[in-house]
């Protein structure tokens, strides 16, 4: 007979060797007839034995239902059938778990089949089919079953409710939450309005419970937080009459996920005081944190806590470690933790290939690429990505045509990598054939084909992929909404950008950067100004990229008092240090001012040396205000930062022709031709059937140069005749 022993080694065995296994173990029941007597004793023993033999059948009942549902998870349909076709008795559960598994395979007709074939059905069972057709999306079969239910349950409304929410049939799914008001119907609506940013229909649902589980404080939290209401969040947080660790995660995730470390980091602090256990989960968002904000320090720290607690042998904490030692430039470490790990799987590999390229070191990504065991889609688009950031995009187009496999997350990486090398017509291409091979592209996808709309500012272009993304019904995205803000901005069409930004009913940092910048960039710094405010106001944090558009703003508008005050501001309530880019921006605000003085002394505090942003700011105010001896110190730090730029020889020759002094005006320019130097021709550009045509000044390159000329003589021979028949007339 099966004893325990074989029983648990079941669980070490392949599918396909436990189903073969467990119906020879399980031989049919063949009993002896024996005369009985009907005396007390031999009763017992009669009953002891019926009972052993229905708690063996129970076990094996029990132990099919199990593998059914594991195998289908695993999506080992056929050992599933095997299993459950050889069967000898099936209980509702095992219809059930049949069900089940092909529903989560795909196969909903299948899981139709059984469900009709039942003997029996229950309220799982019906709950199981239904969840078959959300699957689907076929939500008027899931509510026409859900309807005929002899009887429901909370899971019942909950499943059908989330079938309504996924399509965005918002009415039905309160409907029937108002038939059923329990606390698990109330999460998935909650949850539902949340994933759909619809924030206020969310504290509505929330503030209408009669009972609040830490589930439902949970959701609302951390839906709060993805829409960047941190301070809302922090309040629900500060009120809940229980935490768990998953709530405080959520919290300190919602704090690193907006960028501010200090306060996510101080409430880790304070969840270890109250003697919470931090989890897995709880330690890769200080790690992911600590990655992405360069706090190197805490982040050995938060490693010194892995290894008290015994969890450096935990790989999901070990591959975020790699993560996070190589986001902070420290690679040796990383590299440290991959050759001590003992068991490495693929997010492993990834995650130092990753390192690497982050580090630059795009030679030994690709040395470690080519010595893993298994390659996924994240390891070859890593590599791809990465031969982009080198700018070397044929080994990045080249890796992607030798993927076995092309999804779109590969596709979306090489053509980000093209619009980042500012390819944009060649990017246009593999948009376009990637639709062509029926690749349906994602958000990310949409908005960098939309970037590349507005790297070449071409509106008919941006508007064609604006139609695609409504087409594909994903204009309710904040990535392709934010890409949309900041495309129509760049293409000069502020008054769409700003009818994007206000259609956007939950806008995040990085809406309000698009906003902020593109109204500075097409000159209207008074109301870049005032959106910022309204940032303010909403208690969003700005960050480096916000004051960049903040302080160009100023810089259009020639609002010096308050640039100053913006600079300021950062390090000193923001805790953002300037960067060179927000100094040159001061540089350019001083020098149009014509406060030179106080341009030339901020460049001499500055951290770090100057790029030439900085000095070709204060080079083109001292032609705007004639200071020869300006544009000469500007021009000669320029000469050594870019050498082969013509504009500092232009503007310092022209000053010089204009304040008389002919002889150095000579000199200049013969400097500029001995070195060769020429000043960058002007271009413009067009766009015919999908094909960027660019034309430069005096050039006559392009292949149908020859039928353009005759076609330009030819019109201007027909204007020629129309002027002079008009003044015969």
């Amino acid at each position: 007979m099966f004893s325990f022993v074989k029983h648990e080694a079941f669980r070490s065995m392949t599918a396909k060797s436990t189903v073969t296994l467990v119906f020879k173990q399980f031989p049919p029941y063949n009993f002896k007839l024996h005369p009985f007597n009907f005396s007390t004793q031999n009763l017992q023993n009669r009953e002891s034995f019926d009972s052993a033999r229905t708690q063996k059948s129970s076990k094996f009942l029990v132990y099919c239902n199990s593998q059914i549902t594991k195998l289908g998870r695993n999506g080992c349909i056929e050992e599933a059938e095997s299993i459950f076709n050889r069967m000898p008795h099936k209980s509702t559960v095992s219809w059930t778990a049949m069900l089940t598994a092909y529903a989560e395979n795909g196969e909903t007709n299948k899981a139709q089949e059984v469900f009709d074939k039942m003997p029996d059905r229950s309220i799982a069972s019906y709950n199981a089919m239904i969840t078959a057709y959300h699957r689907r999306n076929m939500v008027n079969e899931a509510f026409e079953l859900f309807s005929s239910m002899p009887q429901r349950n909370s899971v019942s409304y909950a499943t059908m409710i989330t079938g309504f929410v996924r399509v965005g049939m918002f009415e039905m799914a309160e409907k029937l939450h108002w038939e059923n008001p329990g606390m698990v119907s109330s999460n998935v609506l909650i949850n539902g309005y949340l994933k759909a940013r619809r924030i206020e229909d969310a504290v509505r649902i929330f503030d209408g419970m009669e009972e609040k589980g830490v589930v439902s404080w949970s959701s609302m939290i951390d839906g709060l937080c993805k829409v960047g209401k941190i301070v809302d969040a922090r309040k629900l947080f500060d009120k809940m009459p229980e935490r768990n660790v998953v709530t405080w995660t959520t919290m300190i995730n919602g704090y690193m996920k907006m960028g501010n470390f200090k306060d996510g980091f101080t409430l880790f602090l304070n969840m270890r005081r109250e003697r919470v256990g931090v989890n897995a989960t709880t330690l890769t968002v200080l790690f992911e944190a600590c990655g992405c904000l360069d706090r190197y320090r805490e982040g050995i720290q938060i490693h010194g806590l892995v290894l008290s607690l015994g969890l450096d042998f935990d790989a999901y904490l070990a591959n975020s470690m790699i993560a996070m030692y190589s986001r902070c430039h420290s690679i040796y470490a990383a590299a440290t933790i991959f050759d001590l790990m003992v068991q490495k799987d693929i997010v492993t590999w990834n995650s130092l290939i990753a390192g690497y390229v982050q580090s630059g070191d795009i030679e030994k990504a690709f040395l470690l690429f080519e010595n893993m065991p298994q390659k996924d889609v994240v390891s070859w688009t890593t590599l791809i990505s990465g031969f982009a950031s080198k700018g070397m995009i044929d080994k990045s187009i080249g890796l992607f045509q030798m993927m076995p496999e092309k999804d779109d997350i590969a596709w979306t990486a090489v053509i980000s990598g093209l619009v980042s090398n500012e390819e944009y017509e060649t990017a246009f291409h593999w948009f376009i054939e990637m639709l062509q091979k029926a690749i349906k592209p994602n958000p990310l996808t949409l908005s960098c084909v939309l970037s590349a709309a507005a790297g070449v500012a071409i509106l008919s272009q941006g508007l064609q992929f604006h139609a695609l993304v409504t087409k594909l019904s994903m204009e309710y995205d904040l990535s392709i909404q934010n890409s949309l803000v900041s495309m129509y901005s760049k293409c000069g069409n502020v008054g769409d950008a700003l009818r994007m930004f206000y259609y956007i009913e939950a806008p995040n940092v990085v809406t309000y950067n698009s906003i902020i910048t593109g109204l500075a960039q097409n000159g209207l710094g008074k109301e870049s100004l005032k959106l910022f405010t309204k940032m303010q106001d909403e208690y969003l944090e700005p960050n480096q990229i916000t004051f960049l558009g903040v302080l160009s703003a100023c810089v259009h508008v020639g609002f010096v008092e308050e640039g100053w005050r913006f600079f300021n501001l950062m390090s000193s309530l923001y805790n953002i240090q300037p960067q060179v880019d927000h100094y040159a921006c001061m540089v350019d605000l001083l020098c149009r001012a014509g406060r030179f003085n106080e341009a030339v002394d901020l460049i001499s505090l500055m951290p770090f040396d100057p790029h030439e942003g900085v000095w070709g700011a204060m080079l083109g105010a001292s032609w705007t205000h004639l200071r020869l001896d300006v544009a000469e110190l500007a021009a000669h730090n320029l000469f050594e930062l870019e050498p082969n730029s013509a504009t500092p020889y232009v503007i310092l020759s022209n000053l010089h022709a204009v304040s008389g002094d002919k002889r150095k005006d000579e000199v200049i320019r013969s400097m500029k031709i001995s070195k060769g130097i020429k000043k960058s021709p002007g271009c413009s550009w067009i766009i015919v059937k999908d094909k960027i045509h660019l034309f430069y000044a005096g050039d006559r390159s392009h292949k149908d140069i020859k039928e353009m000329t005759e076609i330009i003589h030819a019109l201007a021979e027909e204007i020629g005749d129309s002027i002079r028949l008009r003044e015969t007339t």
